[in-house]
């Protein structure tokens, strides 16, 4: 890589809201279905679509677009990308209709799925190698902060102001986020372009490829109940707009939490043992929400122990990728985002499936399940002593 010009004071700061608003922008479904399955007058689990259609988007435009825009300055990709999601959220909120509403989804979607790759590979760039993982991590607090922050206020204000306005007020902070970006990002920023060679040499690599399957199967396992968490809790508890609001700030303030404390330990701790620790956060709150499906308060306790490993792990991911080969990870980093979409589409097509044939305490055993593949895969790339510090 070249070398980077000085970083702004709020550089990784500008990063992260980045990250709130593709953040917001990818979840913001799950936080208004009923809204949006009544305003167009389809089932909730056509709404549901609206993730899984832009989870396969994501999945697909991650990795090309990585390759297509990988000689771009990385300030101008960025805020470009930023520009696209504000408008196409602005946009969203004068669909007349549900086919609209849903191309202009996939549109936005396809060019948003720069943003989280790039701004990971960008970090790498603006700080010291000895602070990289904790500052990807801290960038990564962005979608931490759009469940915390952003899933509430979107169902408190689709509740009651209608869905257009929730996409309203994501595409302005969009248009904040990319001011903030343009002032702070410095200019003259460029990665290693990614070539044919490049994906040649991920997939020669064992660890990468087994890395990439951890994130799927984690991602998966958690849109399977994700996606459908609002009409569940409805479904199986009576849950009115606000409680369901509320654990979604439950599961979001958490997930902060989860950043926050692997951001502080993954420089002493590596991270391979910060990365087990999540998954297996994450999996105890997966398995609690399985066992104390139709009560709240188990739900929701369950919910926040979930909290804390969702984010972190995905984070923790990024750092043991680009730990693993530092040369390819801008490809790294935007195969992981493409398989981390791969599992949103998988698990909210198979919860998709399950809700639609009322199979409602299923789900959290099928997101399990899945959980408990990605620990097995998660302890076979265990660093051997000779590599744990690069791995």
């Amino acid at each position: 890589m070249e070398k980077a010009p000085a970083a702004g004071r709020f550089a990784p700061t500008a990063l992260m809201l980045g990250n709130l608003v593709t953040g917001c922008s990818v979840l913001a479904p799950a936080g208004m279905l009923p809204e949006l399955a009544t305003g167009l007058q389809v089932s909730i689990h056509a709404a549901g679509l609206l993730i899984t259609f832009g989870a396969v988007t994501l999945c697909i435009g991650s990795p090309l677009t990585a390759w297509l825009t990988s000689r771009i300055e990385r300030r101008t990709l960025l805020a470009t990308t930023l520009a696209v999601l504000a408008f196409g959220n602005l946009a969203s909120a004068f669909a007349p209709d549900y086919a609209s509403l849903l191309v202009i989804r996939l549109v936005m979607l396809a060019v948003g799925a720069l943003y989280t790759p790039q701004a990971a590979g960008t970090a790498a760039l603006i700080v010291p190698a000895e602070r990289r993982g904790s500052t990807i991590a801290y960038i990564f607090l962005g979608w931490s902060l759009a469940a915390a922050v952003g899933l509430p206020l979107i169902t408190f204000i689709a509740s009651r102001y209608g869905w257009r306005s929730a996409y309203g007020g994501i595409g302005a902070l969009g248009c904040i986020s990319l001011l903030l970006l343009l002032l702070r990002l410095p200019a003259g920023l460029k990665g290693a372009p990614v070539d044919l060679k490049t994906w040649a040499a991920v997939g020669r690599s064992r660890t990468i490829l087994l890395l990439l399957a951890i994130t799927m199967l984690q991602m998966s396992g958690q849109f399977v109940v994700f996606t459908y968490m609002g009409p569940l809790l409805n479904r199986l508890t009576g849950a009115g707009a606000d409680a369901i609001g509320m654990v979604f700030a439950l599961y979001g303030i958490c997930g902060f939490l989860g950043v926050v404390i692997a951001t502080r330990i993954v420089d002493t701790s590596g991270p391979y043992r910060t990365s087990l620790l999540f998954t297996c956060l994450l999996f105890a709150g997966m398995t609690g929400w399985a066992l104390g499906a139709g009560s709240l308060v188990l739900m929701a306790g369950a919910v926040a122990i979930w909290g804390l490993g969702f984010a972190s792990t995905n984070s923790m991911q990024q750092v043991r990728l680009v730990a693993a080969a530092p040369p390819l990870a801008s490809a790294t980093v935007a195969l992981n985002s493409s398989v981390l979409y791969i599992g949103q589409a998988v698990g909210s097509a198979v919860g998709g499936l399950l809700f639609a044939r009322e199979l409602l305490h299923t789900l959290g055993f099928i997101a399990v399940g899945f959980v408990v593949l990605s620990l097995i895969l998660l302890v076979l790339t265990r660093p051997r002593p000779a590599a744990a510090t690069t791995a």
